[in-house]
């Protein structure tokens, strides 16, 4: 005989949410960190070399920064490429949305 094939659940009510895209999740973790080292955009889009509105898109998730960028800027912040995209891994696993107008907008 063939296999049993059980209906879905009712649908939950995140499952009308889009999950966060790649961009957004970095921007959560390089934002996150450049708190935890209280540190200004400033300060940090200067030692990575790109402007501190450019650093600031990222960080909203308005930016799908390159990899020379994101290594730019994670190593700024003390952290190696594979150690970034590790945390973003992570966050997106965990399904964390950003938080602010990004997230009300979703």
């Amino acid at each position: 005989m063939g296999e049993v094939i059980r209906f879905p659940g009712p649908p939950s009510p995140d499952d009308d949410k889009p999950a966060p895209l790649w961009r957004e999740a970095a921007g959560q973790v390089i934002r996150e960190e450049r708190a935890h080292q209280e540190r200004t955009l400033a300060d940090v889009a200067g030692d990575a070399g790109v402007s501190t509105q450019y650093l600031s898109e990222i960080e909203r998730g308005r930016k799908e920064p390159s990899s020379e960028v994101l290594e730019a800027v994670g190593g700024a912040l003390g952290l190696g490429l594979v150690d970034l995209t590790e945390r973003v891994t992570r966050t997106l696993r965990a399904g964390a949305r950003p938080a602010g107008p990004m997230a009300l907008a979703a």
